[in-house]
């Protein structure tokens, strides 16, 4: 009961309003914005230890604090093909079937309408494998790279800013393909692979090394940038992008490419480094 009300007053509340209204105050400065850093780390257990700068009253905006770099060391690579690329929890994984993602129970959505509706690009990542991996608010929300990379797109998709958390997963049809959604396609020595940066309520924008903010402009239309003619190439463990505010990482590899880590299973904790899969 709790979660079909939580879902349908998602559909009524002025989304868009207030992750605007939440973008403002995060990247306000004012004399209030250690005492927010400070209720905000009460609230969702924040391990400031790990902080590259544990000092909240050293941080001009909230955003500065919610993007915080680690201490060097905090997240050592594995030595696997592929590293996890983010601090969150496990939403799904696995197999795309033909070209279906499982999102929950009873749903599913397609790579073509994650991508932004490129049926080519989709069709490089039939029956190949993906993983959804959920960042909560308490979690460090810079993104990194599972492998090295050379960056070939970049694709806005605008959307809709329901909640990515684990409830309204599972009452929202096609959650990840509708939300406001920053598609990075990269080629490596194992093939092409999308890293996909979902949007949410209250999260102010979304950015990458290369660009800087994606978003805010929100536009109504699709944009793209090409990078073909360019050499933009990252090592595993580099920075790609980051989330003012939190969100969901959906990655696609290519058939045969990726064999997940035994140890993988949804709900599961990870951070970024760790082992998530052999070639």
């Amino acid at each position: 009961m709790f979660d079909s009300l939580a879902v349908l007053l998602q559909y009524i509340l002025p989304k868009q309003a207030l992750t605007v209204l939440a973008g403002k105050v995060a990247g306000a400065r004012g004399t209030w914005t250690a005492s927010l850093i400070k209720w905000f780390i009460g609230r969702y257990q924040v391990n400031m230890a790990e902080a590259a700068n544990p000092d909240i009253c050293s941080y001009a905006t909230f955003n500065d604090f919610f993007t915080r770099a680690l201490k060097p060391g905090a997240r050592p690579l594995a030595s696997a093909d592929f590293t996890c690329p983010v601090d969150g929890a496990i939403s799904q994984f696995g197999s795309i079937e033909c070209d279906q993602l499982f999102q929950a129970k009873g749903h599913t959505y397609s790579t073509t309408a994650l991508v932004g509706g490129d049926a080519n690009l989709a069709a490089q990542f039939q029956d190949g494998s993906f993983a959804t991996i959920y960042l909560s608010p308490r979690d460090y929300h810079r993104i990194h790279m599972p492998c090295d990379g050379r960056l070939m797109r970049m694709i806005y998709v605008p959307g809709e800013l329901f909640s990515v958390n684990p409830v309204t997963a599972r009452g929202v049809p096609g959650l990840f393909a509708r939300n406001e959604r920053v598609v990075c396609v990269f080629d490596s020595e194992h093939g092409p692979f999308v890293l996909t940066l979902v949007g949410a309520t209250i999260v102010g924008s979304m950015a990458t090394v290369w660009h800087g903010l994606v978003n805010p402009p929100r536009t109504r239309d699709v944009r793209e940038w090409r990078y073909d003619d360019q050499q933009i190439s990252l090592k595993k463990g580099d920075e790609m992008g980051r989330f003012l505010l939190g969100s969901t990482v959906v990655m696609l590899f290519r058939k045969d490419t990726l064999r997940f880590n035994s140890m993988w299973e949804p709900a599961l904790p990870v951070r970024m480094g760790e082992a998530m899969g052999a070639s």
